[in-house]
């Protein structure tokens, strides 16, 4: 994944997943909450499920 610290990833993974809704934060109004979790939105599980599909 190319993964070299934390603002790469931020930069090129997390931030345009949550913009195009494939995933919500667990506390949407509290970001640097310290238990800050991820989850696939209906969208994302859609896309997840969808991609198993074709291959």
């Amino acid at each position: 994944m190319q993964l070299n610290d934390r603002k790469n990833f931020l930069n090129s993974y997390l931030n345009p997943a949550l913009e195009a809704g494939l995933v919500e934060p667990l506390y949407p109004n509290q970001p640097n909450h310290p238990k800050q979790k991820y989850r696939l939105t209906g969208r994302g599980k859609s896309l997840l499920q969808d991609d198993g599909k074709t291959n």
